[in-house]
């Protein structure tokens, strides 16, 4: 039988298309006499397969076909999770302890999936998710049977989860996503196995969070933006389950990025509204800082740049009162470099290239190393907008000297790499050569 929690994967597909199960059967009888593949599929057969049962080869393929995917695709994923429909538990499964169990489950089985193309959660699923969360009920404690869960044993996870925060930061999240999976999918097995006081519970849907935020964030790193916004949806409603909602808005600004990235600027909008309007009336200065500074970006992205210039100043009033200490803990790196850059990016695409340098220089030099190979290439772009051409060359190759010795970062490759475009009125230019000589010698980008 299938999960009550939530529907099948083929009944989220078939309702995300309005098809009622007769419909499907007739246009999967339809499909099959296309491709000589003779089938008797009816509104029964359907039902059976919601239920559980699964479908034989020729009714796969003849799904397959109707729904655009591949057959390689089919061959690489047992059934149903060859269906386009892995959000459905994200999106769909009740705001819950359970329903967060549920969740990582289905997410630490997937793998690495990125399913790119046809996968992805659009901006209207997510401010759909970013609604649910703010109106979610309080999560009830729940007594699971089990092995006892310590409070020793999460402090020993914990201190995992900082360590590897402390690595992303210097090489990349690149080649840390398997260990945070790892980390993610013991931590789902504590939580779905074990016996615990609620205040560990609470610190295990605490962690967790953590842990799915920092697998999402070095998937994004890594080009994956699809798997990305699985971990963030899923550490948005762990934060739920832990009574979090400071970091809960958190995710939701960070989910922004990933959604204007894809050019649904309107969508990162909604989102960060939503968490500043939803976050603790209590949230430290630091924090508050970072939601004015997202909702910045998103405005600039969006091209409101009057709004966007009202909500930095607001960003660096609320910083310019924080205290040493203050901040949470899972903003420990936020600071002025943070600041700078984001102003860098909004003076640039006002069309103020030379004040978008100064903030950019200073955003590179106080970075860590990854963020530093990431933000080289925009202060490259800003300098080559303001007729720099050897300035933006430096840069350039700052960054790339990281990529070549000491990171790993997909988007900062990708950055580089529209730079590299910006380079093509200077050609002639020998430093140029050298510059694009070298990039292309990096491997490919995922």
């Amino acid at each position: 039988m299938s999960d009550p929690m939530t529907p099948h994967p083929l009944t989220y597909v078939r309702e995300a298309r309005g098809w009622g199960k007769a419909e499907l059967a007739r246009l999967m009888c339809g499909r099959g006499a296309e491709l000589g593949v003779p089938l008797a599929t009816n509104r029964t057969t359907l039902w059976k397969w919601e239920q559980g049962q699964e479908p034989d080869a020729d009714a796969q393929r003849v799904l397959a076909d109707l729904l655009g995917i591949s057959e390689d695709h089919v061959r690489s994923a047992p059934w149903p999770r060859w269906l386009p429909a892995w959000e459905s538990t994200a999106l769909v499964a009740p705001w819950t302890p359970a329903g967060t169990v549920k969740v990582f489950t289905d997410l630490t089985r997937s793998g690495h999936m990125d399913r790119r193309g046809f996968l992805s959660i659009s901006g209207v699923a997510l401010t759909g998710v970013a609604a649910n969360w703010a109106a979610a009920p309080e999560a009830f404690a729940s007594a699971f049977e089990g092995d006892r869960v310590t409070d020793a044993m999460v402090t020993t996870i914990e201190q995992r989860v900082e360590t590897l925060r402390t690595l992303d930061d210097q090489m990349g999240g690149a080649r840390l996503l398997d260990q945070a999976a790892s980390d993610l999918a013991l931590i789902t097995g504590l939580l779905g196995h074990g016996r615990y006081t609620d205040s560990v519970e609470q610190r295990l849907y605490a962690t967790a969070a953590r842990v799915s935020y920092l697998a999402g964030w070095m998937a994004y790193d890594k080009g994956l933006r699809s798997l990305g916004q699985r971990y963030y949806v899923g550490a948005l409603r762990s934060a739920h389950s832990a009574k979090d909602n400071g970091f809960g808005a958190f995710i939701l600004a960070e989910m922004g990025v990933h959604i204007s990235d894809a050019g649904d600027t309107a969508a990162r909008v909604t989102l960060i509204e939503t968490a500043i309007g939803n976050a603790p009336a209590a949230l430290e200065p630091a924090a508050a800082s970072y939601l004015r500074l997202h909702q910045a970006e998103a405005l600039s992205r969006d091209t409101r740049h009057e709004a966007a210039a009202k909500s930095l100043d607001r960003a660096y009033d609320l910083w310019s009162t924080h205290r040493e200490g203050d901040r949470p803990d899972w903003l420990g790196w936020y600071g002025e470099a943070q600041l700078k850059s984001t102003e860098g990016k909004i003076m640039l695409r006002s069309g103020f290239p030379e004040r978008a340098t100064n903030a950019l220089a200073v955003a590179v030099e106080q970075a860590v190393p990854r963020d530093r190979a990431v933000r080289s290439g925009r202060l490259a772009t800003a300098r080559l907008a303001a007729r720099d051409l050897d300035g933006a060359l430096d840069a350039a190759n700052a960054g790339l000297d990281l990529l070549e010795n000491r990171v790993r970062s997909d988007r900062a490759q990708v950055r580089l790499t529209k730079f590299s475009h910006y380079l093509e009125p200077h050609v002639a230019v020998p430093a140029v050569r050298e510059f694009r000589e070298r990039l292309h010698a990096l491997p490919p980008a995922t």
